[in-house]
């Protein structure tokens, strides 16, 4: 698949942070089971590298994977030789949405602000990641959807549990990422695919089944 909607089905990302290699394969293997598709391994994880071009082997076609927590241009092409194709960060640096698109990978860059999100969005940005969304809550989606160019992807990070999502969901948010209501290192499979479960139940109670490719679905 090479259009970032053909994976956002649905929209939600799994944020792996702290997964080990000898554990990433398994708990992929759950969240695809539970119907999600785009996993993250944040860089600040034991061995990211090695845990990415697992899970990118074990997945290859079920699953889009990549790194999480980016902080320099460098990083990216570690990323795509480990076999990762999704590179996000949680700042706004352009540099790094470029080295992923020269490479061919998706880029989701972290914005907070409009200034943020249009800059991001001139630099190549596949979508955009609202964090933290815990902070910001819905009320800045709404007021970024009123601005940002119809068919922007806005990804809520940062806090999110399944009975946030229908408020967010309201405001315009396209998808979600997914961090530690979802995975905590020491869950086991069967957890992340219980907390997976819930997740995908909680969007598809406010959006219906399909994908979503624009704000405002």
């Amino acid at each position: 698949m090479s259009d970032l909607d053909a994976w956002l089905d649905p929209p939600l990302v799994a944020i792996l942070r702290g997964v080990r290699p000898e554990e990433v394969v398994a708990i992929g293997l759950a969240l695809i089971e539970a119907g999600i598709r785009i996993v993250e391994v944040p860089l600040n994880s034991p061995e990211p590298f090695e845990s990415i071009e697992r899970l990118a082997r074990a997945l290859e076609g079920r699953a889009l994977v990549g790194a999480g927590t980016l902080r320099r241009p460098t990083e990216v092409a570690e990323v795509a030789r480990a076999g990762g194709r999704l590179v996000v960060t949680p700042h706004a640096d352009p540099h790094i949405v470029r080295a992923a698109k020269a490479l061919g990978l998706f880029a989701i860059p972290g914005v907070a602000t409009p200034t943020e999100a249009f800059a991001m969005l001139d630099a190549g940005a596949d979508a955009l990641k609202l964090f933290p969304a815990e902070m910001l809550g819905p009320a800045v989606v709404k007021a970024l959807v009123a601005v940002l160019p119809s068919g922007t992807r806005l990804l809520p990070v940062g806090g999110i549990d399944p009975e946030k999502i229908a408020a967010f969901r309201s405001a315009g948010a396209s998808g979600f990422g997914l961090g530690s209501a979802l995975y905590r290192p020491g869950n086991t499979p069967e957890q992340v695919g219980e907390q997976a479960r819930a997740f995908v139940d909680a969007w598809r109670a406010v959006s219906g089944a399909g994908a979503i490719s624009a704000l405002g679905g």
